[in-house]
Parts: C-alpha cells; structure tokens; sequence
C-alpha cells in the first residue's frame, strides 16, 4: 500500500497510526447501526474484531492492532464521517487516498477498484417509499450509498443516506461464525448480498404501482396517466443506476482470481451475481412495460380526441342543416310563392327536422355520434 503522507511514512513498519481522540469507543449496550443522522460527533456507529468467527469489542483505537495480534479482522462502521474523520482513518488503516475522497463525498455510481492489497466497493442502496395512492409527483425510491474498503485485517463500512443500516445484518453475520471464519470478505459479500435483496424487495413493491398504472390505462372510463407513468420511469431510473452498473464488479469478484477473496466465497459471490441479473432483468422489463403503457395511455388519448372532434364536427353538420333553411327563408325576396301558403310554415319546420334526423342516424351508424 503506498504511504498516504509523510506521517505514515515516519511510522514503525507494521504499527498504524493514532486515531485522533474525537473517535471514541462507543459506550457498552448502545444501539448499532441506527443512526438516521448525524447526531453525535463520532462517526463511528460500530467497533469489533473478529478472530475465529467471534465477536471482540475493542475501541476503534486499538481495534487494527488487538486483530493484528490475535490473527483476525476488524470491522468499523462509520455513518457519514467528514473529510477530516475519514483521512484520519485512512491514515490509521493505510487507504489509499483516491478512495478515501470517494468515500467522502459519495454519489458514486457501483464499481470495485484494486489498490494493492486492498479493495474499495461502492454500493447503491434503494428503499421503497410506501404511498397511498401513485401520483405524478410521488416520490416512489429513495437512494443511499454504502463504500466497503476491504484489507487482509480490516473491513470499513461507509454509509451515506437515511436507510440501509447495517446494524441487523451484522447481528445476523454475528450468527454464523463459519462464515465469518473466510475473513473481510465474507462482510462484503453480506453487505452485497443485503443490498441486492433490497433492490429485489424494491422492485416488487414498483411493479405492484406498475400493474396499478396499467389497470388504470386500460380501464374502460377515460383518465389521463402520462404524468404518473413518467414520474414511475424517473423513479425507476435510479434503480437501474443502482443495478446495471452492478453487474461488473461482482463479475470481477467471482471470476477474477483475489487473495481477498477465498475460493470458498466466490460461491457465495455467484449467488449474489445471479439475484443481480435478476434484478436487472426485471427492472429492465419494468420499464420496457411503462414505455409501451406510456405510448397505449398517449393513444388512447388521442383516440378520445379524435372521438370528440367527431362528435363536434357531426353535431355541427346537423346544426347547418336548419341553419341553411333558416338562412333562405330569412333573405326576404319578394317572390316566393311558398311564402302565401298556410302549409309553407310547417313544411319548412318538417323539412328542418327531417334532414336532422336523416343526418344524426347517419353519423350514428357511421359511428360518429
């Protein structure tokens, strides 16, 4: 690993550097993993080492040396740490810097990049904003960040956003030591696997407004629902940046020979790849299907449109007819015999109502009115 910077340099080969004193244990029996924001001045949310599956808990500040010591690994999760917190903590742990600033200030889209002997992944988190009733300005997704660095005796957890704690999975991966046993990678692989699961869960819950959307298309009374099935396309678009750009990082994990990551977790990694093309294929489907309900609801529209203007244009055809007798009969010339006739007056009114109805049966059978 390169030296970050000087101070790194000036250190005992093998002996990281002091965290500086704002990054204090957490006190025992706290809550992991459940801060919805930052409320502390730590940005640690969660300490430990691990040796032979089982759980130490050791101050942050002694955590990389006691799993150095004791053969295993620590795992720190932070929750949306500073630019100053986070490089005093690539400094501790020996990160390279390029990935320390991604991490620092997110928005990145998935990938996995190598330097040296470590990894850093990005992954993007998306929950499912529960709604009443879809509208064109719904908000349906939200989106957060989660940045793993990986080492041979670390793990460090960066989470950006309201949602995605971490807290119930490490508890669940607590639970199952033999996994534990691979290493840091059996975190990332849980981190990854969790993630996937809730694209999975988020794209069930879209497709159930998708189906809504459709019904609503389809259904025989005349509603307009382009605005609602763009806002659903907008929304879905986050999740495809969340899924496609996954797919080459967990390629990289499963078929690219790593030394951190056992072969015995490629297995595991492959599992993960499957549910992500899964997801993809199904977020891809979702919007194939809201772009043809997009381009059905503008021609229904249309249609109605054009049924309208033929119902006008019939009635106002209709309409012409009397207007014309009317028009004739009101010019006023002198010599219209007709005019003298007692019957003069009903026939012209017969006349009216005759060519009318001749008229409305017509467009009725021609299917304009």
């Amino acid at each position: 690993m390169t030296d970050t910077d000087s101070t790194t340099s000036r250190r005992a080969p093998g002996t990281p550097a002091e965290l500086p004193q704002t990054l204090r244990p957490r006190p025992a029996g706290a809550p992991r993993e459940k801060q919805p924001e930052r409320d502390t001045d730590d940005p640690v949310v969660d300490c430990a080492v691990y040796v032979q599956g089982e759980r130490l808990d050791v101050a942050p500040s002694e955590a990389l040396q006691v799993a150095r010591d004791r053969g295993g690994f620590v795992w720190l999760g932070l929750y949306e740490p500073s630019e100053a917190e986070l490089t005093a903590i690539g400094e501790h742990y020996g990160l390279h810097p390029l990935a320390v600033e991604d991490a620092v200030y997110a928005h990145q889209r998935p990938k996995l990049e190598r330097y040296d002997e470590a990894m850093f992944m990005v992954l993007k988190t998306a929950s499912y904003v529960e709604h009443d009733q879809l509208t064109a300005s719904s908000e349906v997704l939200i989106t957060g960040e989660i940045m793993v660095f990986i080492g041979r005796d670390h793990v460090i957890t960066v989470r950006h956003g309201t949602h995605g704690e971490l807290g119930q999975l490490r508890t669940q991966l607590e639970g199952q030591p033999d996994l534990l046993c691979n290493g840091p990678s059996a975190v990332l692989y849980a981190i990854a696997d969790h993630v996937v699961d809730d694209f999975l869960e988020v794209a069930g819950e879209v497709e159930q407004d998708v189906e809504e959307v459709e019904t609503s298309v389809f259904s025989p009374s005349r509603t307009d629902d382009s605005g609602r099935i763009y806002q659903l396309k907008r929304e879905l678009m986050q999740l495809r940046r969340a899924v496609l750009p996954l797919e080459l990082p967990l390629a990289t994990l499963v078929d690219r020979p790593n030394e951190l990551v056992p072969e015995a977790m490629r297995s595991y990694f492959r599992d993960v790849q499957d549910h992500a093309l899964r997801v993809r294929d199904q977020v891809t489907g979702l919007d194939e299907l809201l772009t043809s309900i997009l381009q059905a609801s503008l021609a229904r529209t249309s249609l109605a449109d054009n049924e309208d203007m033929r119902k006008i244009s019939a009635w106002a055809g209709i309409i012409a007819v009397p207007t014309a007798i009317a028009g004739v009969y009101g010019m006023n010339f002198e010599y219209m015999p007709e005019l003298d006739e007692p019957w003069a007056y009903p026939a012209a009114l017969l006349l009216m109502v005759a060519a009318c109805v001749s008229l409305h049966r017509g467009f009725k059978r021609t299917g304009w009115l």
